[in-house]
């Protein structure tokens, strides 16, 4: 990449941070009978486990405090949300899946959810999949993984909770995760923090990508 472009890419930043300050809202909230809507947007799906800060990483790429509702409660979202952006993208926020104390009953339903979504969206162009960087994947955060890959996606790795490790633990847990995952050396992880928003400038980017690409 030459300065020429990368001063284009900066400029891009730039654009994608006012647009998401201008309108955001929660356009549609599908349960486990909803007919999936045909927007003409495209869209981009936030995947991870309960309580791994899918609500507040959202909020934060929306430049909003509260927008997607975040709770100590873990299994708080059971629906699938549409964030429109400035009417250029949706963000998706698929439920948050290995919640201990729902029954076997809801976890399938969840896991149909988002099963469902991944393979029939028409406009989901990238899937962001949570995980805890303190911790090494858990077997539900690698069979999101499979089933995401297996639907045709390159996942975007977001290893949430950064502030809570040292900044020497960074790499190592980086790698632990890709590891466990079984993910190529061409899957971005990226770490992030919903406290300093550590990361965030990255996950801009991989959106203006998107953003370029669709034109």
């Amino acid at each position: 990449m030459n300065a020429a472009q990368k001063d284009g890419v900066h400029v891009i930043e730039r654009m994608w941070l006012n647009l998401v300050i201008k309108n955001v809202s929660l356009e549609t909230v599908c349960g486990i009978t909803s007919k999936l809507p045909e927007g003409s947007l495209p869209e981009v799906a936030f995947a991870g486990r309960s309580n791994v800060g899918k609500s507040s990483l959202i909020n934060a790429l929306m430049n909003r405090k509260s927008l997607a509702r975040t709770s100590s409660q873990p299994g708080k979202t059971q629906t699938i949300n549409y964030y429109n952006v400035n009417n250029a993208l949706y963000f998706v926020d698929l439920p948050g899946y290995g919640y201990a104390k729902a029954n076997e009953k809801v976890k399938a339903q969840w896991g149909k959810m988002v099963e469902n979504y991944l393979h029939k969206s028409k406009k989901l162009r990238r899937v962001f999949l949570l995980v805890d960087i303190r911790h090494e994947p858990t077997e539900n955060d690698k069979l999101m993984y499979r089933w995401i890959v297996e639907s045709g996606y390159e996942p975007v790795i977001i290893a949430t909770k950064l502030d809570k490790i040292k900044r020497s633990q960074v790499q190592k847990q980086t790698t632990l995760i890709r590891s466990a995952l079984k993910a190529g050396g061409e899957t971005l992880i990226l770490p992030f923090s919903a406290l300093n928003r550590q990361g965030r400038e990255e996950i801009y980017q991989v959106l203006d990508a998107l953003l370029e690409e669709e034109g």
